[in-house]
């Protein structure tokens, strides 16, 4: 079923956005994509939002950027040993003003990979509900908008986000944390860019070194698949 999903709506993504979309420049986390120091900093998440926005065929005019407080006490967490965790979304999408309102969780700036995905995800909301080709009330507008990072190229850090574990020790004390991010799995990840990968023409594409190993783990499992369904149909 999921895996019928995302071949479905890639396609639907091929049709809508178009061929020359599809054989799109994937974005790495290199240098060459992304130059220059990152220190987290309000300026550098709107650069990067603005980066995104040249990338992703969003007119940056059509953007604001809201950044919204750190949850928790960081002093507290320095010297209380913490077990925490978050899942779902780490950003905002909303309309005000004619303008699409992009909030960016404080935290989300500690984390590259996962602002990139962030970022990305609400970019697709303008694209998807902004520009009227999905209804709001669909149920899988949110997965279908994980999905649409694929299409675009940046799966790379959607699929690195989607799950995170750290620790932490500080002296005596131990920062244990685990974070997932945005409405696709892992394996669905990986298979959405199998898919994206096959769509593409590419058997074994040179960016999947940059996945990391879990979902780069159902991303080969999934090239496997499609190229064994393709010759058994032959």
């Amino acid at each position: 079923m999921e895996q019928r999903w995302i071949e479905q709506n890639l396609n639907w993504m091929a049709g809508e956005f178009g061929a020359e979309r599809l054989r799109g420049r994937v974005l790495l986390p290199t240098e060459e994509d992304f130059p220059g120091a990152y220190e987290g900093s309000s300026a550098d998440v709107e650069a990067l939002v603005g980066r995104l926005c040249r990338h992703m065929g969003v007119d940056p005019a059509r953007i604001e950027v809201e950044h919204e407080a750190r949850d928790g006490d960081p002093d507290l967490e320095a010297h209380v040993p913490v077990l925490s965790s978050f899942s779902g979304a780490a950003g905002h999408y909303r309309e005000r003003g004619g303008r699409a309102v992009v909030a960016i969780r404080a935290d989300m700036a500690e984390r590259p990979m996962a602002l990139v995905a962030t970022v990305a995800h609400e970019l697709g909301h303008v694209l998807l509900l902004g520009d009227g080709r999905v209804d709001p009330e669909r149920e899988d507008h949110e997965p279908l908008t994980d999905l649409l990072t694929v299409f675009f190229g940046l799966g790379v850090f959607s699929a690195n986000a989607a799950f995170d574990y750290s620790r932490q020790i500080r002296g005596e004390y131990v920062r244990t944390s685990s974070f997932r991010l945005g409405y696709l799995t892992e394996p669905m990840y990986g298979y959405a860019l199998a898919v994206y990968a096959r769509m593409r023409g590419e058997e074994a594409p040179g960016w999947a070194r940059y996945v990391e190993p879990n979902p780069r783990a159902f991303l080969k499992r999934g090239l496997r698949y499609l190229a064994a369904s393709r010759t058994s149909t032959r």
